[in-house]
């Protein structure tokens, strides 16, 4: 299955299984290349949240457009800062965002339950890496794009690049099949 890309400089599209890495500012602003990413040619998506809580992702995709019956989010923070939470069909909670089996398990049980073109947004992995380790966010991140694979689904993923070592941030890099980065300026380049 090929799926349209909405990154400007990126391939116009870009086969199921793949997955790309965002790399940012901490200040960037990334929403614009997320939410567009998340609307170009889908028919569901999961937004996996380390870093907001499931109505502030709400109002971004409201703000931006992004159809909300077709989005499922997957909030990792409410639970453990004690805000009120209601699970529904299109909002889910793990208990914390080091809780990585059960955000894997989340992004498994999505990918298994919807047919179609599937698009997974991941913010953040840094804000992960924070919660629980480095090695063990890199191995969610590596279960996680397995399973983009096994479902022909696709993937973006952001990283705050001046958080991480070096070598980390090239440790990410090659995980994946694509790399955009987002300067300070909101300058755009891509490597595919």
């Amino acid at each position: 299955m090929e799926y349209d890309l909405a990154i400007e400089g990126s391939p116009e599209t870009v086969p199921g299984g793949t997955g790309v890495l965002l790399i940012h500012p901490s200040t960037g602003e990334t929403d614009r290349i997320d939410t567009e990413f998340l609307k170009t040619d889908t028919d569901h998506r999961l937004v996996v949240s380390t870093r907001t809580t499931a109505r502030e992702v709400q109002q971004k995709l409201e703000y931006y457009g992004v159809d909300p019956e077709n989005t499922v989010i997957l909030d990792t923070l409410s639970v453990e800062r004690g805000y009120s939470r209601r699970s529904s069909d299109r909002v889910h909670y793990v208990a914390a965002p080091d809780d990585l089996d059960g955000i894997v398990d989340q992004v498994r049980e999505f990918l298994r339950s919807h047919d179609g073109k599937l698009r997974v947004s991941f913010d953040s992995i840094t804000e992960m890496a924070y919660y629980a380790d480095e090695d063990r966010a890199r191995n969610a991140v590596q279960e996680i794009l397995d399973l983009l694979e096994a479902h022909d689904a696709v993937g973006l993923f952001h990283l705050a690049e001046e958080v991480h070592d070096p070598e980390v941030v090239e440790g990410y890099r090659e995980l994946f099949d694509g790399v955009v980065v987002l300067e300070a300026d909101d300058t755009v380049t891509v490597e595919f």
